[in-house]
């Protein structure tokens, strides 16, 4: 089986857990009880919860949606200002989120369990769990109010087409069982999936079917960036960062200065960039040249996904939960 284990999936989650903090205060029950979720299954409500391992976040209308460790949900409507954790039917490790609007939204995460929120991620219900089948849910996807896409480990891909009220496994490229760390669309609405072991996927009718991409390299990527002005970045193992100005057919390597593994990028405008990492790392581009300067923060906590606070202001999610970073001119 490729890769062998999860340690290659989306983000090296291994490591990270034992470091993150402990959520050891009292389970507060959800107002509206999820009848198919034990009382005992619901995340614990934590007052440091925004200072846990924290994986992925999702921004719209405003509102910032950060996901992590032990079902913690976190909602933020003043630019991660302050945050309020959520109810939801799940202890699970949570790995990826995804906001149709101000309202509508998902989760995704171990056991394979997908949730939905109708109130801009306040309270949660439980729309797919599934622990025998042992393949982790990395990231989500949805076109509109009713389709959409999960991805995970040994090559799963979920789709459903009523909102995720039920969900069909469907194939990315034949018999691969590559683990599928993350989905992305261009503005154009062609997808991406970045892979283990080299590997790039394409569609261009909404994930219907897919077709594999030449690689630069072979080792795992974690992610993929398709930047407004048409660019495509492609991020992973050992500081591995790499621009393709044709969709995915060409590749030309981004000089990074680092052995870092990249895990997350978020585009800043007018041609600007900025790519997150392990150990504290943070690549932020020129816009002009294409290069990127190194940024180590200190306590060289890791990265695992990013948002923009504000003007200047990006929050990282990650080994530390939320911390803040002043972008440079």
């Amino acid at each position: 089986m490729p890769g062998g284990s999860l340690a290659s999936r989306r983000f090296p989650r291994c490591a990270l857990c034992g470091c993150a903090l402990a959520a050891s205060l009292g389970f507060v029950a959800a107002a509206s009880v999820d009848k198919d979720v034990a009382a005992g299954e619901w995340a614990w409500k934590a007052p440091l919860a925004p200072r846990s391992l924290l994986l992925d976040v999702a921004a719209r209308n405003g509102r910032l949606v950060a996901v992590g460790e032990r079902g913690h949900i976190l909602v933020s409507r003043d630019g991660g200002g302050s945050w309020t954790q959520a109810d939801v039917p799940t202890r699970a490790l949570l790995t990826g989120v995804f906001m149709h609007d101000g309202q509508l939204g998902w989760a995704v995460g171990h056991d394979q369990v997908a949730l939905r929120t109708r109130d801009g991620g306040l309270t949660w219900e439980r729309v797919n769990y599934a622990p025998e089948k042992e393949k982790p849910l990395l990231d989500v996807w949805f076109a509109d109010a009713r389709r959409g896409l999960a991805v995970g480990a040994y090559g799963e891909l979920l789709a459903t087409s009523d909102g995720g009220g039920t969900w069909a496994s469907r194939p990315v490229n034949g018999s691969d069982d590559f683990h599928l760390n993350q989905i992305a669309a261009a503005p154009d609405g062609t997808l991406y999936v970045a892979a283990e072991a080299g590997h790039l996927y394409r569609s261009s009718d909404a994930g219907t079917t897919w077709s594999a991409l030449p690689s630069p390299y072979q080792g795992s990527y974690f992610g993929v960036l398709p930047l407004s002005d048409g660019p495509l970045l492609a991020f992973g193992l050992r500081g591995n960062l790499y621009r393709s100005p044709d969709a995915g057919r060409t590749w030309e390597r981004i000089g990074t200065d680092t052995v870092a593994t990249l895990t997350c990028a978020v585009e800043l405008g007018q041609g600007r960039f900025v790519v997150g990492g392990m150990a504290g790392t943070l690549l932020w581009s020129d816009g002009a040249s294409g290069a990127v300067r190194k940024q180590e923060l200190p306590g060289r906590k890791a990265t695992a996904a990013m948002a923009r606070g504000g003007d200047r202001t990006l929050l990282l999610f990650g080994e530390g939960g939320v911390q803040q970073v002043e972008i440079p001119r």
